[in-house]
């Protein structure tokens, strides 16, 4: 069984623990890791970022493209250690924790119906960037997770995410928080 720790409004554990049903059951706060994996393309003077497509059997979002990997952590579990483990286990891509670039938090608070079964879902997400290259031939993606990714334009995405296009669950906190970095960051 999942079990998560319980967090303050900052994502600093309480010192409670819940199962993940229990959490998504009555939507008890807790932590998710995010990571972006980016390129950029000088050709086309922008971009891009690498989008999974959400299994169809997912119990939140299926056959949506979504982050390139996020996942939950675990109780006692650190946001960085976690957000290694989610890029290994989701895409197959193995990175040092040092190799992933901290971008900030956002908040993640909705109520959904998914398979017929209220889902409600309060996070603090800690985001992370890898910019290394990652191709697409080298990708070992996690079935159950995962149908498939793809690179995709940061800003075409935004739009649509801005949009609410249906193809998308990108959540818009997380894109917010990627911009503003690669904005930062930029020479």
């Amino acid at each position: 069984m999942e079990m998560f720790d319980v967090v303050d409004e900052e994502g600093r554990p309480t010192g409670e623990t819940v199962s993940r049903q229990e959490a998504h059951d009555k939507g008890i706060r807790h932590r998710t890791a995010h990571i972006w994996a980016v390129r950029r393309e000088p050709e086309k003077s922008g971009i891009q970022i690498l989008l999974q497509k959400r299994a169809m059997d997912k119990d939140s979002f299926p056959g949506q493209y979504d982050t390139s990997s996020a996942g939950h952590i675990h109780a006692g579990d650190e946001p960085r250690i976690s957000a290694v483990r989610e890029l290994r286990e989701e895409l197959g891509i193995t990175v040092r924790p040092e190799e992933l670039k901290f971008a900030g938090k956002f908040r993640v608070h909705y109520t959904e119906t998914f398979h017929g079964k209220p889902f409600l879902d309060d996070e603090v997400a800690f985001v992370y960037v890898c910019d290394r290259p990652v191709a697409l031939s080298e990708l070992k993606l996690q079935k159950e997770e995962v149908e498939a990714a793809g690179w995709f334009d940061l800003e075409e995405t935004w739009q649509a995410v801005l949009r609410h296009d249906p193809m998308y669950c990108v959540p818009r906190g997380g894109l917010e928080v990627l911009r503003a970095y690669l904005l930062e960051e930029r020479p």
